[in-house]
């Protein structure tokens, strides 16, 4: 069953429960899914689906971030909800060692010693933690305390 036949079929279920708390964001990452698919031309894999879905879980970070800058919590809360219902659908994050195995193999093999090959660090350890659940800002904060002191 692909992302997007799971999210109709939960929206389904959202429906006939009048579940408006999870229906709003199912609707919203099938529109997604919907429009990347127009976009590219062709049905999505199932790596590009999830990275739809990442970058609406993303959207809804940096949503909460501003809300709760903005003294909104109650907008806060409601994000941080469609958070919670979208990560659903992802894999479950990796695991911080891995990551770190991951960066450091990426610095040897691109040779990187300073923060100015930050650059191909990032290039290089990106597709190998792409469709896994690892978050690029986490990844690129870990390069940069790498470069950093290395």
């Amino acid at each position: 069953m692909t992302l997007m036949e799971k999210i109709s079929g939960d929206m389904t279920a959202a429906m006939r429960s009048k579940d408006q708390a999870r229906l709003a964001p199912l609707r919203m990452a099938k529109a997604a899914l919907m429009n990347r698919e127009v976009e590219k031309g062709r049905a999505l894999d199932e790596a590009e689906a999830q990275q739809v879905v990442a970058s609406l879980i993303k959207q809804r970070r940096d949503s909460v971030e501003q809300f709760t800058t903005g003294n909104r919590p109650e907008l806060a809360a409601r994000e941080a909800a469609e958070i919670a219902v979208l990560e659903a659908y992802l894999p479950p994050p990796l695991d911080p060692a891995e990551i770190e195995r991951a960066v450091d193999e990426a610095v040897r093999e691109t040779g990187a010693t300073t923060a100015k090959d930050m650059g191909r660090v990032m290039k290089a350890v990106m597709p190998k933690l792409a469709g896994r659940g690892a978050d690029g800002k986490v990844v690129n904060d870990l390069v940069r305390r790498r470069l950093g002191s290395a």
